[in-house]
């Protein structure tokens, strides 16, 4: 029995949402969405994630531009996080009872906590979002799920 969720991932405010950074930047950063992610379970049923085998991560195309950054040569002109969610946007019932969330995201082939704040200069930059569901008791119910990481760049 396969079960499965898309991690679909949103940007702040809204899907290739052009943001304003910290005040005294003035510039854009622009999240697109390549690919969501799908979660498989661990033979245990007891872990949903995208390294699992027959999983995948979700994947984000992020933009980021300040002249203001270029003038002064900055490298730490925008932060980029993708939080963990608390539950799941659908789950047959049951589904979301003793769960706890975990995600991560690979930039410049270094992977930080979901949570973790990585300052990053101009540029372009294709991001990999993993998200691990993880049950401390029993196993998943059979259905569907679907759960959303909110990537975020400030």
């Amino acid at each position: 029995m396969r079960r499965y969720l898309q991690a679909g991932i949103v940007g702040l405010a809204s899907l290739g949402a052009v943001t304003q950074p910290q005040a005294a930047i003035i510039g854009t950063c622009t999240i697109n969405i390549q690919t969501n992610g799908t979660l498989s379970p661990n033979p245990t049923i007891n872990v949903f994630g995208s390294t699992q085998a027959g999983g995948s991560a979700a994947s984000v195309s992020v933009t980021t531009s300040s002249l203001l950054c270029s003038i002064l040569n900055l490298l730490d002109c925008y932060g980029l996080s993708a939080p963990a969610p608390v539950n799941f946007l659908s789950a047959p019932s049951g589904g979301d009872a003793s769960v706890t969330f975990a995600s991560t995201y690979t930039v410049d082939s270094v992977t930080y906590g979901g949570s973790t704040i990585t300052r990053v200069s101009n540029g372009t930059r294709i991001i990999p979002v993993n998200l691990t569901a993880t049950k401390s008791t029993g196993i998943f119910p059979a259905g569907t799920y679907q759960a959303q990481v909110v990537f975020r760049c400030e």
